[in-house]
């Protein structure tokens, strides 16, 4: 395991969170892709969103707050309220003063401005496995992206269960794709866009951003490993 140059204690004291909890065999993965809605058709969109709303449904409570990560890195100007706590996680920062309960709608409106401001929509893991919170990510400031990339712990990030896929001939060469793509799925080569479905999580960002929707979200085959 690479052990980044520089010293982040932020970081290190996350990093070693989930290392602890690894090794002690409490979890398997920290966070899981969610596809953002507007990248699926509607028979495609049938079971992340079921996925999606039984998490939030069969919560007892929703609370919104910022983002922890962005609002320490500051490294970008992605919005900062879009972390979605569950249950006694988001009471108890509420009852502290750091959170706000919200309805189903406006947490889905949430996840929809996160989308339009090309961050990808995380599950956030504990060692019971349920699910605590759904944050909206991004590259440069989240935790658990930071720790994939520095530390090369991709098992810590389970893809979705889908893999873009392009069009080739529908496709304009715009590159729109690639800038919008965080994990380098997709990279300009002469005479086109290369994509690489293995290296593709799922999230769905590139389809929102197709000028031609020369891209769909397919279900991801079994020879199509995460990261």
């Amino acid at each position: 395991m690479r052990k980044p140059k520089s010293v982040d204690p932020f970081l290190e004291e996350r990093h070693a969170t989930y290392q602890a909890w690894l090794d002690q065999g409490q979890i398997s993965f920290s966070s899981k892709v969610i596809p953002v809605a507007e990248s699926l058709d509607a028979e495609q969109w049938v079971l992340p969103t079921e996925q999606a709303l039984t998490i939030l449904r069969d919560a007892r409570s929703v609370a919104l707050q910022d983002c922890e990560c962005r609002s320490h890195y500051g490294r970008c100007d992605g919005p900062l309220e879009v972390c979605l706590l569950l249950n006694d996680v988001g009471d108890q920062l509420v009852a502290r003063g750091e959170a706000r309960h919200v309805s189903l709608d406006e947490a889905a409106d949430v996840l929809k401005k996160a989308n339009q401001s090309g961050l990808v929509h995380l599950t956030l893991y504990r060692p019971d496995h349920q699910v605590y919170a759904i944050c909206s990510c991004c590259w440069c400031c989240c935790h658990d992206l930071q720790i994939i990339r520095l530390y090369e712990q991709k098992e810590l990030m389970v893809h979705s269960d889908y893999v873009a896929v392009t069009d080739v001939e529908a496709c304009i060469q715009c590159s729109a794709c690639v800038d919008r793509c965080m994990f380098d799925a997709r990279v300009s080569v002469d005479g086109g866009i290369d994509d690489n479905p293995r290296t593709c999580v799922g999230c769905g960002l590139c389809v929102t951003v197709c000028p031609v929707e020369a891209i769909v979200m397919a279900l991801r085959s079994d020879q199509e490993t995460e990261l």
